[in-house]
């Protein structure tokens, strides 16, 4: 089946959060904001939105989230210094962040939930489909989720979710989702959605990752969602009754099959940045090394006498 519609353009990555599991770092630096190696986190998400194409992103924030609109700023001081003192290759990674795209925010003033968010963003997205890339989740640039998602997408239509095959002991962590099988590996036909069930009762092991393109239908069921217990408006009510009804199209899921990295709580964070250390031309050889030999000469030592 040929492509029958105009590819998604568009992206939107919710950033208004506190970042309470990061306390007292976030107190006055976002979440967003903090380092994974050597660049903010929310820098890689919208690297991977241009990536796949997307170079029209807007940031959905909330107060005392303005370090973000800096850092995808340009920096006349800070670039001047740099060009004064013939440092090329620092000024070059500091002007990539704000050439990156056409930045946008707008504040989501209560903070209701991910579907509130989404929903924020109905004015500048329009009549189009878009894409929701969650911030604690890095996608390895090796493993081109978000292109595979948009090209589903563009070819059916409707709305595509990423998901990921977890332990089903962890399955109550995340949204699940029931799926019929396609004729393509990587495709399931979403036909159902549960957040966070329990393992006993969850219809599949396959966990909802935070990578979305959505049909623009889903603003209507948003406006009509009512909140959760939390008084939260969750973005897997409103995919739930799409995938029910239809009415937005079908409801695919992308299961992925790469390299992932959280960075949503303090220990994972933390592994992220060791894995992707690990991974670096620059820092990778001396990092590595170092890393193999505090294993083995003070850690090792430790846990064995734990």
């Amino acid at each position: 089946m040929s492509p029958s519609r105009p590819r998604a353009t568009k992206a939107v990555i919710p950033a208004a959060g506190l970042g309470t599991r990061f306390l007292p770092a976030t107190k006055a630096t976002p979440k967003e904001m903090l380092p994974v190696v050597d660049k903010p986190a929310i820098q890689y998400v919208v690297e991977e939105a241009v990536a796949a194409g997307l170079r029209d992103v807007l940031m959905v924030t909330g107060r005392n989230k303005r370090a973000l609109e800096d850092h995808f700023d340009r920096a006349h001081e800070l670039e001047l210094l740099l060009a004064e003192r013939g440092d090329e290759d620092r000024l070059a990674r500091v002007r990539a962040s704000s050439e990156l795209c056409a930045m946008h925010y707008v504040r989501q003033g209560d903070p209701l939930g991910l579907g509130h968010a989404v929903l924020c963003a109905r004015a500048h997205v329009g009549d189009n489909a878009f894409a929701v890339l969650l911030g604690d989740d890095l996608m390895d640039e090796r493993d081109p989720l978000l292109s595979r998602m948009l090209d589903v997408q563009q070819q059916y239509g409707g709305s595509v979710v990423a998901l990921m095959e977890v332990d089903p002991a962890h399955i109550h962590q995340y949204g699940c989702a029931a799926v019929n099988l396609t004729d393509e590996d990587d495709l399931v036909r979403i036909v159902d959605l549960v957040e966070k069930p329990k393992a006993e009762e969850a219809p599949s092991n396959l966990a909802v990752i935070g990578r979305y393109v959505l049909a623009p239908q889903i603003f209507d069921v948003l406006a009509e969602t009512r909140a959760d217990g939390r008084g939260e408006i969750q973005l897997t009510d409103a995919l739930r009754q799409l995938a029910a009804t239809g009415s937005g199209g079908p409801v695919h899921g992308v299961l992925f099959r790469g390299r992932r990295y959280d960075t949503g709580d303090r220990s994972d964070y933390l592994r992220t940045i060791v894995k992707l250390a690990c991974e670096r031309d620059d820092l990778g050889p001396d990092f590595s090394s170092w890393l193999l030999e505090y294993v083995e000469k003070e850690l090792a030592p430790r846990l064995r006498g734990a």
